[in-house]
């Protein structure tokens, strides 16, 4: 371990977030969108964003497969939609995307970017298109999305996108994403950076050794937060065969030099059989981390939070569990004016077959 991240860890534990906090609650679950042999799904693929009270999620919607009993029951055709509320996640409409190409058109191929996109815009959002080396920009909350515009591959043949995303300055970002590894097959996650506003990307760093390729190991969908100290959090999906038994957990990686190496630590580590999770900073300062959660019975959300800045995790907190199939989960978590967070996820319950996008309200543990 090197100096510097020494420094780094001792500076996290003498210096610790303060901050006196209930135990969280459920308020409310709510329906964001469900309809009779339709399919929604998978939130955390997309993204979330938030202005005050205005909350903008996206999802995968397609139709119900009853032929498929042990996987994702989706078919085509399929689309890519997104969800708006204007009243901190109470109430919801579905858009259909708008995107507008740099050029004014509509469609056809990605486009190279000039650069010089303000990620400091106050209504600005950004995303990659799920699965592929694509991403989009807005500068008016989500209404419509400019792009699609290129990102390097960095010598592989494909990125497994989702958007993680952290804003440096105007024209600074570094983004998290996952590529094949050297065989080819999913999956060993990155971090690479633009200080040109979109118009050239440099790898930084690989998050963690390359999982084994003989156990069919993966490391996918990092989400990451800036802590007080400077350094990169980043909670990585995990799985494969290791000693002839199959695995899937969250794991989490530190990097205490801007993303170039990264080191794993021992917490939190979450036995949840296969979800990404998705990691916020409250406005108290404490840090929530919220999952799907796919082990037999109570199938549903779940979350932990730190109060020490990523040291130390508090006990788990079932943020939904009335689930009645794995097949569900991938939330995405904002926190409203108020302190209160809303977490998005697909879901599915004993009401109907469907797979449907829903909402939770809850309170981290705000101090009335």
């Amino acid at each position: 371990m090197t100096n510097k991240l020494t420094k780094l860890l001792l500076t996290i534990a003498l210096f610790p977030v303060l901050s006196i906090a209930e135990e969280p609650s459920v308020a409310k679950n709510i329906i964001v969108l469900k309809e009779k042999d339709r399919f929604g799904g998978w939130p955390a693929n997309h993204g979330i964003w938030n202005w005050g009270d205005e909350i903008v999620v996206g999802f995968a919607w397609g139709h119900h497969d009853d032929s498929n009993e042990g996987g994702h029951p989706i078919k085509g055709p399929t689309s890519n939609r997104q969800a708006r509320s204007m009243d901190g996640g109470e109430t919801w409409v579905i858009e259909e995307l708008l995107v507008i190409g740099p050029d004014g058109s509509t469609g056809g191929d990605a486009f190279d970017c000039e650069g010089g996109i303000n990620f400091n815009h106050p209504d600005f959002a950004f995303k990659f298109s799920p699965g592929n080396a694509r991403f989009y920009y807005s500068t008016d909350r989500a209404k419509n999305w400019i792009g699609p515009f290129k990102f390097p591959l960095f010598g592989r043949t494909e990125i497994m996108a989702r958007t993680d995303y952290i804003i440096n300055g105007k024209h600074d970002m570094n983004v998290f994403l996952t590529s094949p590894k050297d065989d080819g097959v999913q999956g060993w996650p990155f971090c690479a950076r633009t200080i040109d506003g979109g118009k050239t990307w440099e790898l930084i760093g690989w998050i963690g050794p390359q999982p084994p390729i003989e156990s069919y190991g993966y490391a996918i969908m990092p989400s990451t937060l800036r802590l007080n100290s400077g350094a990169f959090l980043s909670i990585i999906r995990r799985g494969g065969f290791f000693d002839g038994t199959k695995r899937w957990w969250l794991e989490a990686f530190l990097s205490a030099d801007d993303g170039k190496s990264w080191h794993a630590l021992k917490e939190p580590y979450i036995d949840n059989f296969g979800n990404p999770a998705h990691m916020i900073r409250l406005k108290d300062g404490r840090i929530a981390l919220t999952y799907g959660w796919r082990k037999p019975s109570f199938f549903g959300v779940r979350a932990k939070i730190s109060n020490d800045d990523g040291v130390t995790w508090g006990d788990e907190f079932v943020v939904r569990g009335d689930g009645d199939v794995w097949d569900l989960g991938y939330p995405r978590t904002v926190q409203r004016p108020d302190g209160m967070c809303v977490s998005v996820y697909y879901f599915k319950d004993k009401s109907g077959k469907e797979r449907h996008i829903a909402a939770t309200i809850w309170n981290p543990g705000l101090k009335e």
